[in-house]
């Protein structure tokens, strides 16, 4: 997939977009994260991040941890990880726009 036009914010909410239909896909969603891992190309795009980052977060906010990191794959501005919880898992492989999202579910019983 292509990135998005424009910076940082529209990366960012591409990335988590990604990551809420992934969530839903797996029996999941954004109210179900514990913690997310931000990879940032520049550090100095933190506020810009955050700024899209609050649109789709809300208190209690999941844990997180920011990393400015060398590169990120094919030139990418922004890449984030999350751990999420889930009742069942639910998954239908389906791929999805760059910059990448992972994500890692933990089941319940």
């Amino acid at each position: 997939g292509a990135f998005p036009e424009g910076g940082v914010e529209e990366q960012t909410r591409q990335s988590l977009t990604n990551l809420k239909s992934i969530l839903e896909q797996a029996g999941s969603d954004l109210n179900k994260v514990l913690k997310t891992t931000v990879f940032l190309a520049d550090m100095n795009d933190f506020a810009a991040m955050n700024g899209i980052y609050s649109e789709f977060f809300k208190a209690p906010f999941p844990a997180r941890c920011a990393f400015a990191v060398k590169t990120l794959p094919k030139g990418a501005l922004i890449e984030i990880e999350c751990i999420a919880a889930a009742e069942s898992l639910r998954w239908s492989a389906q791929p999805f726009i760059e910059p990448r999202s992972q994500i890692w579910i933990i089941i319940s019983s």
